[in-house]
This record gives structure tokens, C-alpha cells and sequence, in this order.
């Protein structure tokens, strides 16, 4: 997904610098560095002058609209003189929003963002300051406002606030939303492809069967948005709406080796959300049973077989590890799974025990190779990843 930084365009003065399924991982820059600036205002760049010693040094002075976050620097100002030479186009007006510095009782301006004169980024930014402390309901509801922002910049920025924030926090706000107008943003032609697993999602929190149910369905079986980023979303909010029929569907698509790659890929990241976050929809032994249609088939046969040795289900020992031999499935990448599975299942597996045995007669270095591997995955693991989570992990409304 593309950042927003610079999305307006416009020069730069200087820039060198936890959820739902199907939303990218991390936050947007604009929101991190609202929280690092010391002072950010917004207003109008003129007389900007040109230092005669240096190309690109200079002077700007800004006329201060409004003050986003303010520093005593700013005290009884009106107005500041920037320390860049920023020369604005007289055929194009625009506004400026100004990211500062303060050291030793100077202004080190870092970066900046063009703005049509029309801009709501002052007020957008100057409103997520003000929810920065608040629980999480009130926090993205203010956010949840701002999604359909005609700017892409606050668009997004506001999107990455439910990238950034964990399941529980947009579980507990998703209930309250108005399914009518998430359902709206589904069906307008202008809605980034992107969006739709996240809206289907959060519809699937507070929409009913009949209605939003039958929207997502028509939805995943619309040609056109079958392999749209984040159909995973739309499946797990028609499971959410219709716990049979989604459900189903999921299956069905698993089941399907001749479904295109990404549209199984889809229903097993659907799978794997209700294994993390939603017990109370989709039994662990459901989530099992999901992966197992996905085994025969070689060209994605690795992604469950790994799914399943993070979830610790060595009753699949026997039925994965007779894979090994199977023509279909003499890929690289897939007997690497089915070797990490069988050096994963615990000791006193016999099945996995005899299968390492001829494993290291006939390729040692591979099964060495696959061990270091295992342990530096081991030595890395986030202790709190969704992998580690047993089953009587805490269910999640």
C-alpha cells in the first residue's frame, strides 16, 4: 500500500527519517511524526529568498493559519521565518503544513506537505492530537470519520490508525459503526480495491444476515473483486453475518484445486483470523479440518502444513508426512515444510521419528539446513505472535 507522504505533492523541506485481518502491518509516517514534532503549523509560504552563497538555501516566512501542535517557540507569533528557500508557484496557490524542530531555541522545519488552499489536514491532525489519550472507541471513531476523506493523505492516515491498532480495540468499536454507510463505501465504484476486505470486515461487525450478508456474498462472487487486495476480509464478514453459509463458501474455495492461487490463498488467511481472534464462530477443529482440503493440493500445500505445525496439531503427523513421497508434491519448498513439521512434533512421535531417520540417511545436509532454519525461527518468534497462542487462548468478541 502506498504511503501517504507526499501525496499532494509540493516540495519537501527535509525528510530523512497491532489487528484486522487484511489491513497492512505498521502505521503511517504522517501519524508517527505528528507524535515526534515539536511544533506543527499550518498556513501560507511567501517572500521566500534565496541565500546568494548556497544553491537551495534561504528564507521562507510563513504565515501561521493555525497551530496543529503547539511549542513555546511559537509564543505571541503570528508569523515565523522558515530557515529553506521554499518558492511557491503564484499560478497555483497553496497551504502549507509545516513539521518542526526546536533546538537550542531555533526553528528546524523538517518537513512539509503542499496543500490546495481547501485542505482539511489542519483540522484532521489537529483532532487525532486531541483523541491521541482516549480509549480506543473513542480514538477510531474519530478516525472511522475521516475514511472517506476526499484527501488521499487523510484518507489514509486515517485508514493506518486500524492498521496499527489490535483486534480487540477494533472489535470493540466495529459493533457500533453504521453498516449503511460502510456497506455504501462496498458498492462505490471510487472505493480503493484495497478497502474492501478491511469494510467487509468491520460489516461484518455490525451489519444483519439478510442485508449486508447478501452484499459481501454478491461481492466475492463478483468476477471483478475476486482478486481484489483483501478478499480474506470479505469472507471472514460474510462468516461473521452467515456462520453456515460463509463458512461453506470458505470450504468451497479450499476445496476447488482449480480456484485461482489467490482466491485459496484468501480463504486460508480467512481461516487462520478465526483461528487467532473469532473461537466463538469457528472451532479450532473447524479451522483443522479447512486446512486439511488444502494438503493434496502441491502449489500451496507448504502454507497449511506450516499453519499447522505453529498450531502444534501433530494428530496430522501421519497424513502430512506421507506427502514427502508423493510426486505431486517433490517441490522444494513443500518437502522443506513437511521436514520442518516432522522436526517440529514432539519427541516421542514414532511416525516422526522413523521419517527423520531416512531423511537424514539420504540428505543430511538438507535436514541440517531445515534444523538451523527451525532455530532461528525459534529465536525470533514474537512471543505474543498468533502462532504461539494455544487453544485455550482467550476467545475474542
Amino acid at each position: 500500500m502506498q504511503s501517504p507522504a507526499g501525496v499532494d505533492g509540493g516540495p519537501r523541506l527535509r525528510h530523512d527519517r497491532c489487528r484486522l485481518p487484511v489491513l497492512p502491518a505498521g502505521r503511517a509516517d504522517l501519524t508517527q511524526e505528528v507524535n515526534q514534532a515539536n511544533l506543527i503549523i499550518y498556513g501560507t509560504l511567501s517572500n521566500a529568498k534565496r541565500d546568494p552563497a548556497e544553491f537551495g538555501n534561504g528564507t521562507t516566512d510563513m504565515t501561521v493559519d493555525m497551530v496543529v501542535k503547539d511549542h513555546d517557540f511559537l509564543k505571541g507569533k503570528k508569523s515565523v521565518t522558515l530557515p529553506r528557500y521554499v518558492p511557491g508557484d503564484p499560478k497555483t496557490p497553496m497551504k502549507y503544513l509545516v513539521f518542526c524542530e526546536v533546538v537550542n531555541g531555533k526553528l528546524d522545519p523538517y518537513r512539509g506537505e503542499a496543500v490546495t488552499p481547501d485542505s482539511k489536514i489542519a483540522e484532521y491532525l489537529k483532532g487525532a492530537i486531541a483523541v491521541r489519550d482516549k480509549d480506543a472507541v473513542n480514538r477510531l471513531n474519530y478516525f472511522f470519520g475521516w475514511l472517506d476523506a476526499a484527501e488521499n493523505l487523510i484518507a489514509m492516515d486515517a485508514f493506518m490508525e486500524f492498521a496499527a491498532a489490535d483486534y480487540k480495540e477494533v472489535a470493540a468499536i466495529a459493533p457500533k459503526l453504521d453498516a449503511k454507510v460502510i456497506a455504501k463505501w462496498l458498492t462505490d465504484p471510487n472505493t480503493p480495491a484495497s478497502r474492501y476486505g478491511f469494510y467487509g470486515s468491520l460489516l461484518g461487525h455490525c451489519g444483519n444476515k439478510e442485508e449486508h450478508g447478501a452484499l459481501l456474498r454478491k461481492l466475492l462472487e463478483d468476477p471483478n473483486k475476486r482478486f481484489a487486495s483483501g478478499i480474506d476480509g470479505m469472507m471472514a464478514g460474510h462468516v461473521m453475518l452467515d456462520p453456515k453459509a460463509g463458512w461453506e463458501f470458505i470450504r468451497k474455495q479450499l476445496a476447488d484445486d482449480k480456484q485461482e492461487f489467490l482466491v485459496r490463498y484468501a480463504a486460508l488467511r480467512a481461516v487462520r483470523f478465526f483461528w487467532d481472534y473469532r473461537r466463538d464462530l469457528v472451532s479450532p477443529e473447524q479451522c483443522v479440518q479447512a486446512l486439511e482440503l488444502l494438503l493434496p493440493q502441491a502449489d500451496i500445500a507448504d502454507l497449511p502444513i506450516d499453519d499447522l505445525r505453529r498450531w502444534g496439531r501433530w494428530e496430522q503427523t501421519e497424513a502430512i508426512l506421507r506427502l514427502y513421497n508423493e510426486k505431486s508434491h517433490k517441490v522444494p519448498i513443500v518437502k522443506r515444510s513437511i521436514l520442518r513439521f516432522a522436526l517440529s512434533a514432539p519427541k516421542d512421535s514414532a511416525t516422526a521419528a522413523a521419517f527423520l531417520k531416512e531423511r537424514r540417511a539420504e540428505d543430511p545436509e538438507r535436514v541440517a539446513e531445515v534444523e538451523q532454519l527451525l532455530e532461528l525461527e525459534r529465536s525470533t518468534a514474537k512471543p505474543d505472535a498468533p502462532e504461539a497462542k494455544k487453544d485455550s487462548a482467550v476467545k475474542q468478541p
